[in-house]
Order: structure tokens, then C-alpha cells, then sequence
């Protein structure tokens, strides 16, 4: 992998371990010459890690779009701050230009983030790894609702297995250097033809 999409709050939170875990995921990041692409944001955990990447010599690529680009919520000592047009046209280069994802800890932005990339995946529009760097058990309860989804047939438990989890920076990205997509059919699945 050589680039690393990480979605995370326009906010601090309220824990200091979310802020140490944006700085070590930064700094992991520059050591094992991983560029950083993120929502270009000055601000919270988006400006934490991108800064933690350029401060430890790394490359950050940010992408925003015009509207809050403009409000000077942009990080602008990036040297590749790209302005696009719209939310939609922001997540697609994000995920053209990454390898992989991340989720730190963040809010409703966030999680939306996460799961459009985690469906893109199940639908196997994608192979990428899907993670989330599980703070202090900030995803336990989201992560319990996806068990929830397939206790009730909304989803396979083939695609559980693509949302790799870990508390730690290193291992995680470890974890999704190894990743190998498992194969099976959602369309056949859906239609109660497979047998996942």
C-alpha cells in the first residue's frame, strides 16, 4: 500500500487518546513512507494526523471541496490541497487515489465515509482493506450493530470479515498490508441462491 485514505472528525473529541491516536497514526504513517490522503480539513483529528504525517517528513494529498475550502477550514501549508466541487466528487478521488482506509474516531461524516467504501467493497467495486482504529471502544457499538444486521439477514457474515478492527496504529495497517478480499457473490447471496 502506498496511500492511506483515513476519515476522522473535524473535532478533537473529548478523549486525549483520540488526538495521541491521529499524531502516532500520522507518524506510522511517514515512517513506513505511506502518503496520507485525507478530507483536507485545518481543524479536530484532520488536521492532528495531517500534520503529524508533514511534521515526520511524510506526503499528505487533502482534498476538500470549494464551499469549505473557503470558510478557511482547509489546511493550507499542504503542498497538494486540492479543491473539488462537491462532496461527492471529494469521497470518489479520495478513493481513487488510496490503497486503503481508515476510520479514527469521528462523527456522523465519518461513519458515512467508512461505510460508502465499506459497501463499495462488499459490492466488489473495490478490493481495498476497510479498517477501523477502534479508540478506547469508540466503534464497540457500531461494530455491534453490524453483528446486529447479520443476525437479522441484512448482511453476510463473508462481509464482517472485510471490516479489519485493531486499537493499535501499526498493527492495524500490518493487518490491511496482509488483506485479502474473501470471495463471494452478494448478488447470489441477496437472492438466498449462496451459501454465505
Amino acid at each position: 500500500m502506498n496511500k492511506i485514505c483515513v476519515f476522522c472528525g473535524s473535532r478533537p473529541g473529548l478523549l486525549p487518546e483520540y488526538v495521541e491516536a491521529a499524531a502516532e497514526l500520522g507518524r506510522i504513517l511517514a515512517a513506513m513512507e505511506m502518503g496520507l490522503v485525507y478530507g483536507g480539513g485545518g481543524i479536530g483529528l484532520m488536521r492532528i494526523i495531517a500534520e503529524s504525517v508533514l511534521d515526520a517528513g511524510g506526503h499528505v494529498t487533502g482534498i476538500i471541496p470549494r464551499a469549505l475550502a473557503e470558510k478557511e477550514i482547509a489546511l493550507t501549508r499542504l503542498d497538494d490541497l486540492r479543491i473539488v466541487s462537491s462532496m461527492h466528487e471529494r469521497k470518489a478521488l479520495m478513493a481513487e487515489l488510496s490503497d486503503g482506509f481508515i476510520a479514527l474516531p469521528g462523527g456522523i461524516g465519518t461513519i458515512e465515509e467508512f461505510v460508502e467504501v465499506l459497501t463499495w467493497a462488499q459490492l466488489g467495486i473495490h478490493h481495498k482493506p476497510c479498517g477501523l482504529l477502534n479508540i478506547s471502544g469508540y466503534y464497540d457499538q457500531l461494530l455491534a450493530f453490524f453483528d446486529h444486521m447479520a443476525d437479522h439477514g441484512f448482511i453476510s457474515r463473508e462481509s464482517l470479515e472485510m471490516v479489519l478492527v485493531d486499537d493499535d496504529p501499526e498493527r492495524l495497517l500490518m493487518r490491511m498490508n496482509l488483506f485479502r478480499s474473501p470471495e463471494f457473490d452478494k448478488v447470489a447471496w441477496a437472492l438466498g441462491m449462496g451459501n454465505v
